[in-house]
């Protein structure tokens, strides 16, 4: 995972699309669909720790931007 598109690419293979308008609800809505995933067994460890980390950081720099 080097993107939030591949993320979103990654949702999309489970029938999950985000979008409500405000990109930091977005990010934290896929958070909570990653580890959804995570638990059900349907992505490996590898995998979600690396989209997990790529959200984070995303969502930091959102709310950095936001706080301008």
């Amino acid at each position: 995972m080097k993107t939030i598109y591949d993320i979103q690419q990654l949702l999309k293979r489970f029938g999950t699309i985000i979008y409500v308008g405000d990109r930091l609800s977005d990010l934290e809505l896929m958070e909570g669909e990653l580890r959804e995933l995570y638990v059900s067994k349907l992505i490996e460890q590898k995998e979600f720790h690396s989209a997990l980390l790529l959200l984070r950081s995303e969502m930091e720099r959102e709310k950095h931007k936001q706080d301008r």
